[in-house]
Formats: C-alpha cells, structure tokens, sequence
C-alpha cells in the first residue's frame, strides 16, 4: 500500500511540474515521472517479501522475480542519461521561457518595418528606383561598368531592402569613407 500511494504522489507532482512553465521544473517533473514508473517496475515482481532468487538457494516459487529488478536497472541509467541530456539543452537555450513581444518593446521600429514589407506595389517602386540609382552612382565612382543583371534586385528583396533600409536610419554604422556615407549625407544636406 505505501508504495503504491508513493507511485502517485511521484507521479502527480511529475505531471502538476511538466504542466508548469520553465525548463527547470520540467526536468523535475520528468525525473519524478521516472521515479515513479521505476517504482512501478519494481512493485511488479513483489507480491510480499520474497527470498533472493539467487543466494539464498531457495524453491523458485517462494523467490522474487529478478526481471522487473533488471528492468529498473536500466531504467534508473535511462532516467539519468535524460535528466542529464534535458540539462545540458537548458544550459545551452535560452534562460527564460517566454518570448518578448517586439510589437510592445518597439513600436515605431515594428510600425516602419511593417509598413514597408506589407507594403503594395506602387510604394516599392520607388525603393527598387533608388536601389538602382545607388547601383548606378557606384559603378561610375569604381570605374567599371557592371552588365546590366549584375545589380538588378530580385522582385522579391524589395520590401525587405525597404524595411532594412528604413530600420536602418537610427542604427547605422558605415564608416565615413564610404560611398555611402557621402551619398547619404548628400542627401540630408539636400533635405535641410
């Protein structure tokens, strides 16, 4: 009688921790859930108290059954093994169990990047327009002429290139050397 209430005690706190939120109490719960279905094993081949089915020489039907025990044997270095496996995944994952909601954290970044990926045709022209001017500005500076596929933007990357393009205003870091540097700054003093 004890072992069985043992059994469900192992087994409803395994499945209230498995049911909880955190890698940690999941791991615990498993190893209780272990526990508990080792004890189940082990409760199988024991009726009552029985002779060792080895040593003590004795009637094979008055002996345990030595089965079961082997089984929870290899259970027990099953468990272990898991246990350690689901540890080393919370040690190497993320440390915490819930997601942050970029929406809420960066509103003005998610409503530019929105706006730019979601965006129809017509807003993408201009993009793919000034995609191919920049192209253009640079192979003249390189003093090369490029074939016309080389720099051509898949239809596809536009509203991407927008949206990193728009992203990319407050978080930029191009060195000031750059083409691009001065062409961006060639327009900001054309705007002022």
């Amino acid at each position: 009688m004890i072992i069985a209430i043992t059994i469900g005690v192992l087994t409803a706190g395994g499945v209230f921790l498995v049911l909880q939120r955190g890698m940690v109490r999941l791991i615990l719960g498993m190893t209780l859930i272990g526990h508990a279905t080792n004890l189940t094993l082990l409760a199988a081949g024991i009726g009552a108290w029985r002779a060792e089915p080895i040593m003590s020489g004795t009637n094979p039907h008055d002996a345990a059954d030595p089965l079961p025990q082997a089984f929870v044997l290899t259970a027990i270095v099953i468990s272990m093994a898991t246990t350690a496996f689901m540890l080393a995944l919370a040690a190497l994952g993320r440390s915490d169990d819930t997601l942050s909601d970029p929406v809420k954290e960066f509103p003005d970044l998610f409503a530019a990047f929105k706006d730019s990926v979601w965006s129809t045709e017509e807003k993408s022209v201009p993009a793919k327009e000034k995609v191919a001017q920049d192209q253009a500005k640079d192979s003249q500076e390189e003093h090369h002429t490029p074939t016309d596929d080389a720099y051509v933007l898949p239809d596809h990357l536009t509203n991407e290139v927008t949206a990193l393009q728009t992203m990319g205003r407050s978080a930029r870091r191009i060195s000031t050397d750059s083409n691009q540097y001065r062409r961006r700054q060639e327009r900001e003093e054309g705007i002022e």
